[in-house]
């Protein structure tokens, strides 16, 4: 298994993380990723992210009730960046926030096609003062530049100093370099490298004897609070705030966790809040209020899961949320399987909820594994990774018999 940074995500060999700039703007710049575009390692959502301490980072595709967003679809001061943007920077009211849709040109359409609210946002656009440097990837248009270069360039223009914004662009070329220089000297025949990007479940392969190093889980956080509640609010900071948390905008805190291994281990911790509860945060979980005020603390709990899980398990989950959220509290990346990626990996179309994926790979059906939501999404995780893993040694089979 390669050695990943936890930072940027990348392969070690091609980390870029020692050229990121931190680059204090004026402008809060908020990142909304398809999830899709999460799985391609050379996007640069997450490069953007890293640069700009006063930017947020969301995963999803349909965001109209997402409390934050609907705060800022609403306030005049926010624009979204999209190609061909039919208001210049200059006018209208001063943009405080910048709504960037991070995707191929076809699911930033859809995602603005599917959230009404964000469509209905001022737009901008950028005129690039130079042709796009995404020499890896084929952009549609002239103006669709990759996600690091088009907020560089509206940051220039929004905040002027366009050197400075330049700097956001070091580890981008980095990349895109690498990448070319990787490309240009694989020697591996193209026939071998087809047949290993065929196999859907390679990933799995390393479990298939040791089923058991993998840590099955799901949490559930505390969140959903809008921009700005107040000094006395959740959002007023302080020495127990969880890690990232700060007074510009809304942080999750892990509050419920669940995890079990296919061997029949299991885990559950309430963590107590280090901030009030949101509103519908217990309704949302599905657990009793009382159980989340009354939780463990969060320090002991985690240390809890960290002794569960060993020294060489991965963790297996329905997408990154709940890996986002341990890494969020100081746990790490351990390695990680993301089964809905699995999953719409073998089906060759995405799974929809994992109910739903469980049914089209004709899985078994599941038992609780825990309180609430998360014990229900636990219950599915063990039936959808022990079909997969399934699968798997199906495929390891039937390569060894072409072999």
């Amino acid at each position: 298994m390669r050695d990943v940074c936890w930072r940027c995500r990348r392969p070690r060999l091609v980390c870029y993380c020692a050229l990121l700039p931190s680059l204090p703007t004026r402008t809060r710049v908020v990142l909304l990723q398809h999830p899709r575009e999460r799985r391609v390692g050379i996007g640069t959502a997450r490069m953007t992210h890293l640069s700009l301490p006063n930017s947020e980072l969301h995963e999803g595709v349909i965001f109209e009730e997402d409390a934050r967003i609907i705060a800022l679809a609403s306030d005049p001061t926010t624009a979204v960046l999209f190609p061909g943007g039919d208001a210049d920077p200059a006018g209208g009211p001063p943009v405080r926030s910048l709504i960037v849709v991070d995707g191929t040109w076809w699911q930033a359409r859809k995602m603005l096609a599917l959230n009404p609210r964000l469509a209905s946002v001022r737009r901008i656009g950028v005129t690039p003062r130079a042709p796009g440097n995404y020499r890896i990837r084929r952009e549609p248009r002239p103006e669709c530049l990759a996600t690091v270069e088009a907020v560089a360039s509206a940051l220039a223009a929004l905040e002027g100093e366009p050197a400075r914004f330049d700097a956001m662009l070091r580890a981008f070329e980095f990349m895109v370099d690498r990448q070319i220089a990787y490309q240009a000297a694989s020697d591996a025949p193209r026939r071998r490298r087809r047949a290993q990007a065929a196999s859907p479940l390679s990933p799995l392969r390393p479990y298939l004897a040791a089923p058991s190093r993998v840590v099955l889980v799901d949490g559930g956080a505390n969140s959903g609070w809008p921009e700005g509640a107040g000094a006395e609010g959740p959002l007023a900071g302080g020495a127990d705030d969880p890690p990232g948390a700060d007074a510009d905008g809304p942080r999750s805190e892990l509050v419920h966790l669940v995890a079990c291994r296919p061997s029949g281990e299991r885990f559950e911790a309430f963590l107590r809040p280090r901030r009030p509860l949101g509103p519908s945060v217990a309704h949302q979980l599905e657990v009793p209020e009382h159980r989340l005020l009354d939780g463990e603390e969060a320090g002991a709990a985690l240390a809890r899961f960290r002794a569960f899980m060993g020294q060489d398990s991965a963790l297996g989950a329905w997408g990154s949320f709940t890996a986002d959220l341990l890494a969020q509290e100081g746990l790490g990346r351990p390695p990680s399987l993301d089964l809905r990626d699995l999953c719409a990996r073998r089906l060759r179309r995405r799974p929809g909820g994992i109910a739903s994926g469980a049914r089209a790979l004709l899985a078994g059906d599941p038992a609780p594994r825990g309180s609430g939501r998360a014990g229900r999404t636990l219950g599915w995780l063990e039936v959808v990774f022990a079909r997969l893993l399934d699968l798997a040694g199906e495929e390891e089979v039937a390569a060894r018999g072409a072999a």
